[in-house]
């Protein structure tokens, strides 16, 4: 993709670049007025309705927020250009580099690289776990077959290797929860960080920043929350900074001849690829080209596309991991061992493990059993919140019942519009006495306040655009798609099509989801170790904090991983695990030059073909 379309280019927002259609959805087909016939002719009933006005037009919020009329038109582009098109595009126009050799083809492979073969790629795959249980739910299998099924499309010998130009396929499949430990690990530390040093950099209450959606409509419309965010990569940009920095050193190859993939259950993944702040500048440094850290997102729906147009069955894929020999070793011991030898936790009820992780990466779940494990004997206390997707969290003491560290969770747009309103700074006014009753404790009221805590007490909040979290994200599987698909008619879905028209079948089909979502923590198959799962406060007190196994994740071991990262590609960690973020001004009623950002985005849509 041309390096001149961005999400620099995502400030047209107020001048909408697709006209909302969501009205015109809703209303029904007028039949056009036939003025050729006779006109002494009698009308009848059907003619008479088609020529009143039409109703009014309705719509709702959810319509609002759901529809793609208002993103911008450079965002269009960024979302049409990363589909399965492109990934088979780029399979055919480049031949995978040869790994085969010791220790994955790294000895041998420079005079490969000098001898001129720049016309060949490395190609990585990165999935997550909701597209998982989607695909798992979909054709009745466990979250671990469906993965082996992806594996076997995207590596194996019947997947997308049997046909193809050059018979090119992905080198590795990473399972994006690897990285998920990573950003668990980091976000614990930084919450505790924003507690040890309350005039840092952060602002409490830190927000989550792994959903794009969030992080687009932010930067957008409200700038004061900014310094608020979480400075982490989400798992889906750690995966691709990882990949690209350690094999491009490992390999002696450039960044640009690492191409990767990401299979994501949301359509805004592929505009927080887009990003400039997730390029290889921020981490390899300014010279040439700005290589993207993921250079393309599809979603379970697109996956599913992907197989339909090679001819390959999905639900007739082996659902055994592919053969090794398709699979090499990754050229780095420690790293291939953290990748591929993924140690499952304990498998929780879905009732309980929804109500206590949730289905988004359980950020919020990991910092509250850290800071239990930092103060031993406490206990969470969980109040629940106007609807199933607002919830508050308290870690008690079990001395005195103070509250230790106070959270919460906000799922839905709906609902992250009344955390935003009342976190933003009341205005100063003008009324004679107004600044010293500002100063006097409870002087000033705070913007949409009311009883209860208020939002800046909490330490911590975890935000997703979704309801119901990214198991419900817009490139999953719907319900309406599932006899189809079952029936192997094809893929039976088109991007960005709506398959929810009966909401409480679309609600069940989402706790199916969620069921195999978390099948997958508690599989013990293929040779997987199980490990010690929920530890309560107790253990924690008998095992000791230095042990730093929260929850059944080894924080020491992830911790060495980093270092190891930081040592391998010569890069400050800060530069390989966090990202920056800035306000988005909109361009309406300014002056636009000759050959604007607007008139490049406008030539590139032509260039690929259409436009908007």
């Amino acid at each position: 993709m041309s390096a001149i379309l961005s999400v620099d280019d995502l400030n047209d927002f107020i001048n909408p670049g697709i006209a909302c259609i969501k009205p015109v959805e809703t209303l029904p087909k007028q039949q056009p007025l036939d003025n050729s016939g006779d006109p002494y002719e009698v009308t009848t009933e059907e003619k008479v309705q088609a020529g009143q006005p039409p109703p009014p037009a309705q719509i709702s919020l959810t319509d609002c927020l759901a529809c793609s009329g208002c993103v911008t038109s450079a965002e269009a582009v960024l979302v049409s250009l990363q589909s399965h098109s492109e990934v088979l595009d780029t399979l055919d126009k480049y031949e995978e580099l040869s790994l085969a050799g010791p220790y994955g083809g790294t000895r041998g492979l420079s005079s490969v690289v000098n001898g001129g073969m720049a016309g060949q790629k490395v190609f990585v795959a990165s999935v997550s776990p909701q597209t998982r249980a989607s695909l798992a739910a979909t054709y009745n299998v466990s979250e671990r077959e469906a993965g082996n099924m992806i594996s076997q499309l995207l590596s194996g010998p019947y997947g997308l290797r049997a046909g193809g130009k050059h018979d090119s396929g992905f080198a590795w499949v990473i399972d994006t929860n690897v990285m998920r430990e990573v950003a668990l690990v980091a976000a614990a530390d930084e919450a505790q960080q924003a507690l040890d040093t309350p005039a840092g950099e952060l602002k409490k209450p830190i927000l989550t920043s792994a959903c794009p959606g969030w992080i687009c409509y932010a930067e957008k419309t409200h700038a004061h929350i900014l310094p608020h965010l979480s400075k982490l990569k989400s798992p889906q940009a750690l995966t691709g900074t990882l990949v690209k920095s350690v094999l491009g050193k490992k390999l002696g190859i450039p960044p640009e001849r690492v191409w990767h993939m990401a299979v994501m259950p949301c359509f805004d993944k592929k505009l927080e690829a887009s990003r400039r702040e997730l390029t290889s500048h921020t981490w390899h440094g300014q010279e040439g080209d700005a290589v993207r850290d993921v250079d393309c997102v599809i979603t379970a729906r697109e996956l599913l596309m992907l197989a339909e147009s090679r001819n390959i069955s999905f639900p007739c894929l082996p659902r055994t991991p592919p053969p090794k020999q398709y699979t090499p070793p990754f050229p780095d011991s420690l790293i291939n061992t953290f990748l591929f030898n993924r140690r499952r936790a304990q498998k929780r009820p879905r009732d309980e493990a929804n109500t206590a992780i949730g289905t988004s990466g359980g950020y919020l779940h990991h910092i509250l059993q850290t800071q239990q494990a930092r103060n031993p004997g406490s206990s969470v206390r969980i109040t629940r919140g106007r609807n199933a997707d607002v919830s508050e969290y308290a870690v008690v003491s079990a001395d005195d019942g103070r509250e230790l560290f106070k959270a919460a969770r906000y799922y839905g747009f709906r609902n992250i519009q009344n955390l935003v309103r009342r976190l933003k700074p009341a205005k100063a006014s003008r009324m004679p006495g107004a600044a010293a009753a500002a100063r006097r404790p409870g002087g000033a009221r705070k913007p949409g306040g009311s009883g209860g805590v208020g939002e800046g007490d909490y330490a911590y909040v975890e935000v997703m655009a979704c309801p119901g979290g990214c198991t419900n994200g817009g490139g999953q599987i719907k319900v309406g798609d599932v006899g189809t698909l079952r029936q192997g008619l094809g893929s039976g879905v088109e991007n960005g099509g709506v398959g929810e028209e009966v909401l409480p079948a679309q609600r069940e089909w989402l706790g199916r989801v969620d069921e195999a979502y978390w099948s997958g923590e508690g599989s013990d198959e293929d040779g997987d170790v199980d490990v010690e799962g929920v530890l309560d406060s107790g253990q924690h007190a008998e095992r000791g904090v230095d042990s730093d196994v929260v929850d059944g994740l080894d924080r020491r071991r992830v911790r060495d991983l980093l270092d190891h990262w930081a040592a391998v590609t010569g890069v400050e960690l800060e530069k390989l695990v966090c990202t920056t973020y800035r306000a988005v001004e909109s361009d309406v009623g300014k002056s636009k030059s000759e050959g604007s950002e607007m008139e490049k985005v406008s030539a590139l849509a032509v260039a690929a073909g259409g436009g908007w």
